[in-house]
């Protein structure tokens, strides 16, 4: 649809500056451009004044094809000739539910073709401006429909997912995954592992590709590590509330945290790896003279633009500290509403619907995590934070309302003694190690600074006693600087 292709006399800006200048508004793009992954001129690089240290240097011929241009006309052209052919040659039926339903779905494909067109783009550009403009507006929409949910009663908005699909608005039983949490059972002679086989379901794959997709939103180590314990933990927390959530000890600890999400953080940071390394330099597919070239360039379409690694730095400033927190606690919050939702919406886990809000969040998350990574690490360029990340968090929290409104009885279920008392160990040891190292520790290195400061006073004074002068040779050479300086 549109590419951005604004070039400075140095070369190409680079996709921080792109987005928005030091004076907080968005820099002017040439006519039928987008610019949030800006080529370069032919043979020249992303200019390094511009370019952050944890960015990818980039080089692009600037080729602009059809499939980068503006089809906004075109696009308009064919909606409108679809609408005229409802209203002129079709006959509407004579059924207020199926016409409802219609006019619903009609409604929001117009907005997404006009999303598509208009919509201003995010950090990403691969495979195509308008594949991320589509899912900015499925955000709306969802968050649209989410608000809808959250002013009907309970019951209302439970047999409203009737009209989505005629199966749901029937309470459902939560699958237990506790029981018998012998590996081995030798009471079983026929397969003594029968308890392990039990548990190897669908959701074993989905966790680790769940887990290599995370990993490659968050691009850190460590952070997904805390997420993916700290989810145990929830868990082993909340299974009063939830049947769902009670596991066996192994099944927590081995199969999710050590060998699905485990190894999909491992593969994920190898992937990670792979592409902060990566030649990211760019031709049109018609300036490639070979077929094996072409091919190539078709499969790197598939790949980011450009690379920037990400480096949270929590321990830096306590604003960095208060942010990494704020993201794991709505990244736990998501996670936790993918089961809260289901269970208050009366959906089964094979549901095709819980599968979608997956994949929507698969798409917009790691647009969300960029935008919240370019916000905390370069505010210069970045005034406000970013259209899909806002869109991520308000998701997030609307969900969490509708889960209390829908069913407050589970949620108020208390925490069993043992469990209340290890949390709030753990949120004493945090705010104690946040007091610690960013305010104790900050003034015990400021008084030290300045009782330096003061020997190295006390030093001098006393070497300058020690001329016998009484006064320091280094002001009069000052003095006499100046005083030259105003003859001159």
């Amino acid at each position: 649809m549109r590419r951005g292709e604004r070039r400075s006399h140095g070369g190409a800006l680079s996709k921080a500056a792109l987005e928005e200048q030091p004076g907080g508004g968005a820099m002017e793009a040439p006519p039928g451009s987008r610019g949030d992954s800006p080529p370069a001129a032919p043979g020249s690089s992303a200019a390094p004044g511009l370019r952050r240290s944890t960015e990818s240097e980039v080089y692009d011929d600037g080729t602009n094809t059809f499939f980068w241009r503006a089809h906004t006309l075109t696009v308009l052209f064919i909606l409108t000739c679809a609408l005229g052919y409802v209203t002129l040659l079709e006959e509407t039926p004579q059924d207020t539910a199926y016409n409802t339903k219609r006019g619903i779905v009609a409604s929001i494909l117009v907005f997404l073709c006009f999303g598509v067109t208009q919509a201003k783009d995010g950090p990403f550009s691969r495979p195509h401006p308008a594949y991320w403009r589509f899912w900015l507006c499925v955000s709306v929409v969802y968050e649209l429909f989410l608000i809808f949910i959250l002013f009907q009663t309970v019951h209302d908005g439970r047999q409203f997912m009737k009209y989505i699909d005629p199966n749901l608005g029937v309470a459902l039983p939560e699958r237990d995954y506790g029981g018998n949490c012998l590996i081995y059972d030798p009471g079983n002679k026929t397969d003594p592992f029968h308890n392990v086989w039990d548990k190897l379901d669908g959701f074993v794959p989905a966790h680790f590709l769940g887990w290599y997709l995370k990993t490659l939103m968050i691009r850190d180590w460590w952070m997904c590590m805390i997420i993916s314990v700290m989810f145990e933990f929830l868990e082993y927390s909340l299974e009063h509330q939830l049947p769902n959530f009670s596991e066996c000890w192994w099944d927590h600890w081995i199969m999710d945290v050590i060998l699905c999400n485990g190894f999909g953080i491992y593969c994920g940071m190898k992937t990670l790896g792979w592409l902060s390394l990566k030649t990211y330099k760019w031709q049109g597919l018609w300036n490639i003279p070979t077929y094996k070239g072409k091919i190539k360039r078709i499969a790197f379409q598939f790949t980011p633009y450009s690379w920037v690694k990400f480096e949270w730095k929590p321990a830096s400033s306590l604003r960095r500290w208060l942010a990494v927190c704020g993201i794991i606690f709505v990244f736990l919050l998501a996670e936790l509403n993918t089961f809260y939702l289901k269970f208050v919406l009366w959906m089964p886990p094979e549901h095709y619907l819980v599968l979608l809000r997956l994949v929507f969040f698969v798409n917009v998350g790691g647009v969300g995590m960029r935008e919240i990574y370019d916000f905390m690490d370069d505010p210069k360029f970045h005034k406000k934070l970013g259209q899909q990340a806002w869109l991520v968090a308000a998701i997030t929290v609307t969900e969490f309302l509708i889960v209390v409104k829908y069913d407050p009885s589970t949620l108020m279920l208390s925490l069993p003694f043992y469990i209340t008392q290890c949390w709030i160990l753990g949120i004493m040891l945090v705010l104690t190690w946040t007091i610690w190292r960013f305010f104790i520790r900050d003034i015990t290195l400021r008084c030290k600074e300045i009782r330096q400061q003061q020997q190295e006073h006390k030093y001098e004074k006393d070497k300058c006693l020690s001329n016998g002068d009484g006064h320091s040779s280094v002001p009069d050479e000052q003095n006499g600087n100046k005083l030259r300086e105003r003859k001159l």
